[in-house]
């Protein structure tokens, strides 16, 4: 069986320490309650401050729990409340686009993929729940990287490999095709990132109008795109009437 890390495990009791009781505790406070020595609790609680997971009062040199802890909060109900609001809407869309539905959120430098609805055949398909997929090349990701300041960012510090001869992988081109995402509402994939493969995305906002993911469609080519090669209309239609929803559903109210 393996052993836990004492190191994780001290620290997680020590937010777990500052959680409850008092809203501010000092060093000797912390030590003598979790039975450690001033020196190893002072190391650690460092470190968690460091990482913004712990707070010191410059006044009282007392410690807290950390803005850093609350934004991660706020992010596990975010996705669970998205997935949760997005399962109805999702499945409509696959029903009427016929094709693979996915929503997708910002997670270290791509998008992950939170929620797979499959395309409403017999074919054999793998799910896709957590896969990672970049942030240039993608619907998904341009529509977060077009919306979502953080997402941008990380867009264009990553390299931005060439999956096939249509990827983007300039600065200046890139932007230019997030200046068009923003203009239009959505975003395509037409074989950037998976040859025969093409997807439409549009963003999806929360209660505070932030964006929070997007919800995509993807499938073959000849199925989503039409002969002049662009996403057709009524799919497009369909994703944004579906990212709306779901984003009413956040509490969002009408875009």
């Amino acid at each position: 069986m393996a052993r836990n890390i004492q190191s994780l495990e001290r620290a997680a009791a020590m937010l777990r320490l500052l959680a409850g009781g008092e809203r501010r505790l000092g060093l000797s406070d912390v030590a003598s309650s979790l039975g450690l020595a001033k020196g190893t609790a002072h190391g650690i609680l460092r470190t968690l401050q460091a990482e913004g997971f712990v707070e010191q009062d410059p006044a009282s040199g007392r410690y807290q729990l950390g803005a850093e802890l609350l934004r991660l909060g706020n992010s596990y109900l975010d996705v669970h409340e998205l997935r949760a609001r997005a399962l109805v809407w999702t499945d409509d869309l696959a029903r009427a686009s016929g094709e693979s539905v996915y929503v997708g959120v910002l997670h270290q430098s791509g998008v992950l993929i939170m929620h797979h609805v499959f395309r409403p055949d017999d074919s054999r398909q793998v799910l896709e729940v957590g896969a990672m997929q970049p942030l240039h090349s993608t619907a998904l990701g341009k529509v977060l990287s077009a919306y979502d300041p953080v997402a941008h960012t990380q867009a264009l510090e990553v390299e931005r490999d060439a999956f096939t001869p249509r990827t983007t992988t300039d600065p200046v081109g890139f932007e230019e095709i997030l200046g068009l995402t923003r203009a239009r509402g959505w975003a395509a994939d037409v074989e950037e990132t998976w040859e025969g493969i093409a997807s439409v995305a549009a963003p999806i906002h929360d209660r505070r109008r932030m964006p929070v993911g997007a919800v995509a469609v993807a499938g073959a080519v000849e199925r989503v795109c039409g002969e002049d090669g662009e996403p057709r209309a009524a799919l497009v239609a369909s994703v944004r009437d579906c990212a709306r929803s779901v984003s009413r559903d956040l509490g969002a109210g009408r875009f």
